[in-house]
């Protein structure tokens, strides 16, 4: 992967919370997992808050528009892959960057402008006051709220069916494990073994379960999704794979907490790859 450098200017001193309009001390890297994203992406990072974050890190993975050459205009830091990898590889080369760099608190943002780039204060602050260690933008804390935005209601039923088995496998109570909307602290990045996880969109439900396996501080903010032609969306056939691979992950967890069959990818790093 090779990167190139228009970063965002670094925030100035911060007050110590947001009562007064301000964020708390801390390096806030938003990253963006790109692909084929140019129809939407300079809006998107126009719209991201620059006051409540240091850079903006995009990972292409070897798009086939303008969305490179055009992220190449924007005030973002730019790593390209030189073939595609797969979302949940993106995001690996994403995390690892921003680690690289110093962040305190990552933002998963889609450049495809599905999710609010204006919830970012509400998504890094706990993470930055030292309450959590993932926050998730859910679609579903405000009740009717994905419906009302146009979730096709099979993918409302399908999120909601798996939520409830995660639910019960972690021990959570979370409203949503699906959301595309995320951030996570160094801390957790650099505990979790995410590189171990998968390279597709099962890649998002892995790192859920890490999260929670390994006692992570989890909280939610209601977050208002849009459907639009140029947003990405996985359909039925893609939908159906991922749930399927979602369901082996609970099982890998609950054979992995039983000691019948171990898993690295619940495994502590420190104790080794075998």
């Amino acid at each position: 992967m090779s990167a190139e450098t228009s970063d965002l200017p670094v925030a100035g001193a911060e007050p110590e919370g947001p009562a007064t309009g301000g964020r708390r001390r801390g390096k806030v890297i938003v990253v963006m997992p790109a692909m084929n994203a140019a129809a939407t992406l300079a809006r998107t990072v126009d719209n991201i808050p620059r006051e409540w974050v240091d850079e903006v890190i995009l990972v292409d993975d070897h798009s086939t528009d303008e969305t490179l050459p055009l992220a190449r205009r924007l005030p973002v830091r730019v790593v390209w892959h030189p073939h595609t990898a797969g979302y949940g590889a993106n995001q690996k080369t994403c995390y690892l960057e921003a680690l690289q760099r110093g962040a305190d608190a990552v933002v998963m943002l889609h450049p495809d402008g599905q999710y609010e780039p204006g919830l970012i204060p509400k998504m890094v602050d706990p993470i930055l006051a030292g309450r959590a260690d993932l926050v998730l933008g859910s679609r579903f804390a405000e009740p009717g709220m994905a419906l009302a935005n146009g979730m096709p209601r099979w993918k409302y039923v399908a999120n909601r069916a798996l939520t409830t088995i995660e639910n019960r496998v972690l021990g959570t109570h979370l409203s949503e494990a699906h959301t595309g909307y995320r951030a996570y602290s160094r801390r957790l990045l650099l505990t979790v073994p995410f590189l171990r996880n998968s390279i597709d969109f099962s890649f998002d439900s892995e790192l859920i379960m890490q999260a929670a396996q390994f006692g992570m501080r989890i909280e939610e903010v209601p977050a208002a999704c849009r459907y639009t032609r140029d947003a990405s969306t996985v359909g039925f056939r893609s939908a159906v794979v991922y749930g399927l691979k979602t369901l082996w992950a609970c099982a890998c967890l609950e054979l992995h907490r039983a000691h019948f069959v171990s898993s690295r990818k619940f495994k502590d790093p420190g104790e080794g790859a075998s």
